[in-house]
């Protein structure tokens, strides 16, 4: 067991679900009063925390700032329409809204975006092998074909089998008691990482691989137990939506709400306060700018952040909290096609294909009438899977996943087109894809996390416990600007 770090009354609690005030603001605005008055806030990026926490401060007569380094809104949510066909396009960042994520559904609607299924397990998606290609559905019918040394009881029963018999007792707790289960979900298993519990729970080593390979999570095998969890017993993979026509629908939502306060192309290098207010020191291609305001929102990943400086030092426990942080790697390599071939040859329409090859995961696209061509997602990773692909240029990118899909589809290069790919890691901007605490660090550093400084506010999808998910970062939004809107 680690040391240090906040007692466990000192523990930021979980928050899922969203709590009812968070949820109205989408159709009631920020709660509350403001003592103070009409304040002016410096909201550092324009991604979603960014932008939700600008928009609600300025509907409740609040003037805001958004300084954001790139000419783009959205940070993480990047959809890729360049170089693809008119009409066609890629998410290299977030992809699908859970149905559970009721807070992002809220702005979806408030915003009337048109919403469709994000299909993610489909029966006749692949399982690639070993040397053996089949189905989902007879993978799951036939375990034992799989190439992977199961102990005498753990043969014939599917990976989601065996994972549900391991945490069975915690999808009950978190049923029967829900959001307070997660106290002791947290006491008891913060210190775990994956496969720390699958061991302590008496896997064997084929298990442990069959489990980690079929569900895209040899990557995440020793992060945090409770991030898995998190996501699996709050329902994150259920019922799946996309938002049609492109992701990047929901940032460019707030944007004619925003339009005069946002300063494209402003890289903040250093930010100061004192008692009366914040100062932000930015620079763009032609000249330096300072900003000051009464409070600051700071979105950026704390892995940016680092790279910040800040002239009035942050308390000891939020340095510690900015510099010990994990940030999981995650590259995406698409390609157009002029047919999609998998659903003419292969039935797909839709889901995934799991591989023991380095593309790792492939994504079908949702399928469309209106033109044969396709854009698939080829290859997606994370951890050192991605920094792999990171390292390559992307000509090289391209050519090494044509290889892998080509084996698992012959004709991929007939029908390619051209392709792109992004290195999340590589980003300037981003540093990482998002924030996945290592084992222990919620215990130790959550409560520093999302602690303000001074007048200097924090928000982000890592500000919240919804690490990885639009949600988080709406929330972490949506609290800060609460905060702001609040003081006295």
């Amino acid at each position: 067991m680690s040391n240090g770090g906040p007692r466990p009354d000192e523990i930021a609690p979980d928050t899922t679900p969203v709590e009812p005030e968070v949820l109205n603001t989408v159709a009631e605005g920020l709660d509350g009063g403001s003592p103070e008055g009409r304040k002016h806030v410096i909201v550092v990026g324009a991604g979603l925390a960014g932008l939700v926490a600008a928009y609600e401060l300025k509907r409740r007569g609040h003037r805001v700032t958004v300084l954001e380094a790139q000419n783009r809104l959205g940070g993480r949510i990047y959809t890729l329409r360049s170089p693809f066909a008119p009409g066609l396009y890629a998410e290299a960042g977030g992809m699908r809204i859970p149905r559970a994520h009721d807070l992002t559904l809220r702005y979806c609607e408030l915003f009337g975006l048109p919403m469709r299924p994000f299909v993610m397990g489909n029966p006749r998606g692949l399982v690639d092998l070993g040397g053996l290609r089949m189905t989902k559905a007879d993978a799951d019918a036939h375990p034992d074909r799989l190439p992977f040394d199961l102990a005498q009881h753990e043969r014939g029963q599917t990976a989601d089998a065996l994972w549900e018999t391991a945490i069975g007792s915690l999808r009950a707790m978190v049923e029967h008691e829900g959001p307070a289960a997660w106290d002791h979900i947290v006491r008891e298993y913060d210190e775990y990482s994956l496969y720390e519990f699958l061991k302590a729970k008496g896997w064997s080593r084929g298990a442990i691989e069959y489990f980690t390979v079929v569900n895209f999570l040899e990557a995440d095998m020793h992060n945090s137990l409770v991030e898995i969890l998190r996501e699996d017993l709050g329902g994150a993979y259920v019922d799946m939506q996309e938002i049609a026509g492109g992701m990047d629908a929901l940032p460019n939502a707030f944007y004619p709400s925003l339009a005069d306060d946002i300063r494209f192309g402003t890289n903040v290098f250093a930010i100061d306060q004192d008692d009366n207010g914040v100062t932000v020191h930015a620079k763009t291609e032609a000249n330096r700018f300072s900003y000051t305001g009464d409070y600051a929102v700071i979105t950026v990943p704390f892995s940016v952040l680092r790279t910040i400086e800040t002239l009035t030092p942050f308390s000891t426990g939020k340095q510690r909290a900015i510099r010990q942080l994990n940030y999981h790697a995650s590259t995406k390599i698409v390609f157009q096609v002029r047919e999609r071939i998998w659903e003419r040859e292969d039935g797909i329409f839709g889901g995934a294909t799991v591989t023991e090859l380095p593309i790792r995961r492939m994504n079908y696209p949702t399928p469309d009438a209106t033109t044969r061509r396709g854009v698939l997602l080829a290859s997606y990773t994370w951890g050192q899977d991605a920094l792999q692909w990171g390292a390559m240029d992307e000509e090289t990118r391209l050519e090494e996943a044509l290889d892998d899909v080509e084996r698992i589809h012959p004709g991929i290069r007939d029908v390619y087109e051209v392709g792109a790919s992004h290195a999340w890691y590589s980003d300037r901007w981003a540093r990482g894809a998002f924030a996945m605490f290592a084992p222990g660090q919620q215990t130790e550093l959550q409560a520093d996390i999302v602690r303000p400084e001074g007048r200097i506010h924090f928000a982000g999808e890592h500000c919240s416990l919804y690490h990885a998910w639009i949600q988080g970062a709406l929330e972490s939004g949506i609290r800060a600007a609460q905060a702001i809107h609040t003081a006295g």
